[in-house]
């Protein structure tokens, strides 16, 4: 059964991988599985039609025969569950695994998101100024205490895993920011997960999104 994902027909981040379909892609390479895109406007993301897959009217879903997935991380971890390459055979690895796998997503990129809604819907506000070295300074804090776990190693816990792919997307949204480039151990991190096969041909299946996205 052919696997099928939604992503934004006219993504917000002119292609630069950002968007969370990007994880899920990059799962798929990694595993080996070809997949089909569904490109999705704005307002198809709000019909009933989307709605049925995806309660909140986002992107990605994931559907295959019978099944339909939504949220990034709980794909992610689909597909890890069910192909090998992307969680440890050992018991006590593949759970320290999915540990990470949480953590990416629910105490790293809290924050991090944190910052895009105060840059995107708050920068014209009177308090903005004062509010974003708050955030950031929350933002600084995990990255610090992802560093020093992280040290001189390659991966979170030995080899790559799920984990190290919805982490190192999570950081990717601080690209730009210059906050990550005071890691160098996670920039380095960053830079050899952009560098694995499976993430090339991830992003380099995205031109359908970008190309499409308004260019004035």
């Amino acid at each position: 059964m052919t696997i099928t994902i939604t992503a934004f027909e006219r993504s917000p981040d002119g292609g630069q991988g950002m968007a969370r379909d990007m994880r899920v892609r990059w799962a798929l390479e990694e595993v080996g599985q070809p997949y089909d895109v569904r490109l999705l406007s704005f307002k198809a993301m709000k019909e009933p039609a989307h709605l049925a897959l995806h309660p909140f009217g986002q992107i990605p879903t994931y559907e295959e025969g019978d099944l339909a997935l939504f949220e990034s991380g709980a794909i992610v971890f689909h597909i890890a569950e069910r192909h090998a390459g992307l969680l440890p055979d050992d018991p006590n690895a593949r759970a320290r695994a999915i540990t990470w796998m949480f953590a990416a997503l629910n105490t790293v990129e809290s924050p991090i998101v944190d910052r895009e809604v105060a840059e995107y819907l708050e920068g014209d506000e009177t308090w903005y100024e004062q509010r974003l070295p708050f955030i950031d300074g929350r933002i600084r804090k995990r990255l610090g205490e992802l560093s020093g776990r992280l040290g001189n190693a390659d991966w979170l816990d030995g080899a790559f895993s799920a984990a190290d792919l919805l982490m190192v997307t999570v950081l990717r949204r601080l690209e730009g920011s210059a906050i990550l480039e005071e890691y160098p151990n996670l920039s380095g991190y960053v830079a050899r997960g952009k560098a694995r096969p499976a993430y090339r041909r991830a992003f380099d299946a995205q031109p359908a999104v970008f190309t499409a996205a308004p260019t004035g």
